[in-house]
């Protein structure tokens, strides 16, 4: 008993994880988008307390902004009310 070679993966197989690939992808662009919009112009709002925010924190902030923008971008709309 060996690998599953191509030949032997079911056709579905391959359809499904391109759409998960797909799903991760657009995960990622849209995390990108918000974070930089977020970091440009909403980060400074967020905050209880205006504090200018340095570029170096907004550095450090990216990653994390992308991974969690679902959340990132509920609090942005909430902080404009």
């Amino acid at each position: 008993m060996g690998p599953i070679t191509t030949a032997q993966q079911p056709s579905y197989l391959s359809g499904a994880v391109s759409v998960m690939l797909l799903a991760v992808e657009l995960y990622a662009v849209a995390g990108v988008v918000i974070a930089v919009a977020f970091l440009a112009f909403g980060v400074a709002r967020v905050l209880p307390t205006p504090v200018p925010v340095t570029l170096g924190a907004r550095i450090m902030l990216f990653p994390g902004v992308i991974a969690l923008w679902p959340y990132v971008l509920m609090r942005w709309l909430k902080s404009c009310r």
